[in-house]
């Protein structure tokens, strides 16, 4: 995406309300401008003139200091999963900036709205290979939907009032502002503006809406199939009613979890490979399936060439180069997806399929079956489906749950109720293990609420630093540890794949999660049963600050259903019998 600042705003105000500023200051007051109340951040040589701007600007723009950058830009993005904001998270040069390149790309695979500022060395001394000197710019130019190198302070603040609109206008994404020492340290006058609007959005073709209204009028077993982009589109009750309206069922991608569709009986849950069985397999028999705000991508649908291979599929998104990539349509509809939904609700007949009704309701009691089995044969032993048990007794609907990346991640799409909107924050798209305690961190801060993060021992050994920053600010934020010794995800494929080939996935760590908790200043305790589990559960809730629950579970416990790579629903792995 080109795109030239514009200095002329609808919205500007008069001139006399200007005043003369550094670039660092007009940063300060420009995220202000834009309602921003809390940034993320890790001071740096290059950065000390913002930092300095901050610092007089405490009472009105709260800085949060986290352990490393890449937990800042990642407690930056789960505070704009659970707000539906913008994040913002600060960064020195060289080191400093690379540190969030996962914490963006993480945000561009998951389309979530994120201002990254950077500072770089002096405009003088760029191209030099001057010390903690780095091309930021062109490093993150393919993980970003726009990103900025500021030669000139009077551009400054109108760089910034476009990144903001960019990163919230379409299918949100991130931002970065490469802003050098000179530029920052450079005076100006300063002119105030209004919050700047999103971009407008493509109004839908209406010979599409009627021709998706007719496939929705010719079909008896249609599914809704909910991603990230109707959540964070806020379509999620026109969702609800559509399908009430046409008597479909509801089941969703991973990122569509955040719509909050739980409450809901006609939700299944997630399809795809570690999809829920009921909302698998109704997804394979349905005769339309009407994907809204998804991508289609290889984890939802297994072999792209037989997915919905007796089905006609509609595709409502938000981005026209979504629309038809990975499989085919009948019916690609890009534009707004709330007004989308909206017209189609509006246009499309009421109807009752009581055969398909009583199907769904048969796929859901089977999937309960092949669950209660497992659990049977588990006996005593702490499980995963325990685990969950327990956590949904024990929160309430507006906690969010933040997770890393691994078969917990699985167990808590599978497992975990989500009933409200923005209550779920995970690295769908690029899988980033380290992702949740940083996002727990964000999501506490952006919420003034509890939050809790589901990790296993090997991811969050990756980031479990920013425990310094939880306890510092001593924040709400309890971590449930399910510990089983092992990289278990990983295992898994091994055990399924590669002939029980164990390379390098058992951990053998001698870490002590509750002493080192402990010694970070959280509270901590270990858990081997359900009693205890839910003890630990209420005070942990109870608690103020942080709170680390270390439960111990077994090294071999398996995310079922699967369905293995390049497979189809056909090829759906319900036991471990059948995988053996």
């Amino acid at each position: 995406m080109i795109v030239f600042v514009n200095k002329i705003w609808k919205n500007r105000m008069t001139t006399t309300t200007c005043k003369k500023m550094n670039g660092a200051e007009i940063v300060v007051e420009t995220l202000i401008e834009q309602g921003v109340t809390d940034v993320f951040g890790y001071p740096g040589g290059q950065v000390l003139t913002i930092y300095d701007a901050l610092y007089n600007a405490s009472d009105r723009l709260s800085h949060v200091l986290t352990a490393h950058e890449q937990g800042a830009s990642h407690a930056a993005d789960g505070y704009a999963r659970a707000t539906g904001k913008v994040g913002v998270v600060i960064a020195t040069s060289g080191p400093g900036a690379t540190n969030l390149v996962t914490g963006i790309a993480t945000a561009m695979l998951d389309s979530i709205p994120l201002i990254a500022i950077t500072g770089n060395v002096a405009s003088s001394q760029i191209g030099k290979d001057s010390f903690q000197e780095i091309n930021i710019t062109g490093v993150t130019m393919p993980i970003t939907k726009h990103n900025y190198f500021v030669s000139d302070v009077e551009d400054l603040a109108d760089t910034i009032r476009e990144a903001f609109q960019i990163a919230k206008s379409g299918r949100p994404g991130p931002v970065l502002i490469d802003i050098p020492k000179d530029v920052q340290t450079a005076e100006c006058l300063f002119e105030p503006c209004g919050v700047v609007e999103a971009f407008p959005q493509k109004k839908a073709d209406e010979s599409l809406i009627e021709k998706a209204v007719s496939l929705i009028n010719a079909a008896e077993r249609p599914y809704l199939y909910i991603g990230g982009g109707a959540a964070a589109s806020g379509a999620a009750e026109d969702v609800l009613a559509l399908a009430d309206k046409i008597d479909a069922c509801i089941g969703c991608t991973f990122m569509g979890l955040t719509a909050g569709l739980g409450h809901s009986p006609r939700f299944l849950g997630m399809q795809g490979m570690h999809g829920t069985y009921a909302s698998s397999m109704a997804n394979k028999e349905a005769d339309l399936v009407i994907g809204i705000g998804v991508r289609f991508s290889d984890r939802a649908t297994g072999n792209a060439e037989k997915y919905a291979s007796g089905a006609k599929v509609i595709h409502i998104d938000a981005d026209f180069a979504e629309i038809g990539k990975n499989i085919h349509v009948d019916c690609g509809i890009s534009g707004d997806i709330t007004s989308t939904v909206s017209r189609i609700l509006e246009q499309c007949a009421s109807a009752s399929h009581p055969a398909w009704t009583a199907k769904v309701a048969s796929l859901k009691e089977e999937g309960r079956r092949i669950l209660d089995a497992a659990e049977a044969a588990a006996g005593d032993a702490l499980t995963p489906k325990k685990i969950f048990d327990c956590i949904n007794a024990a929160k309430t609907p507006d906690i969010v749950i933040a997770t890393d990346v691994g078969q917990h991640q699985m167990w808590t799409a599978q497992y975990a109720a989500f009933e409200r909107p923005r209550t779920f924050a995970s690295s769908g798209g690029l899988g980033t293990m380290g992702f949740g305690l940083g996002a727990a961190v964000g999501s506490a801060v952006g919420t003034g609420g509890r939050s809790i993060l589901v990790t296993g021992d090997g991811s969050f050994g990756m980031n479990l630093n920013e425990m310094a920053t939880a306890v510092s600010y001593n924040l709400p934020v309890t971590v449930v540890l399910l510990n089983n010794g092992v990289l278990g995800m990983v295992r898994q494929w091994q055990t399924l794949f590669y002939g029980k080939r164990y390379s390098h996935t058992l951990l053998n760590r001698k870490t002590d999660f509750v002493k080192l908790a402990e010694a970070f200043g959280a509270k901590a305790v270990r858990v081997t049963t359900e009693e205890e589990l839910r003890a630990a559960l209420s005070a942990a809730l109870s608690h103020e600050g942080p709170f680390v629950i270390d439960t111990v579970i077994d090294k071999d416990e398996f995310v079922l259903p699967m369905l293995p790579p390049g497979g189809s629903i056909d090829d759906i792995i319900t036991a471990k019998e059948e995988a053996a």
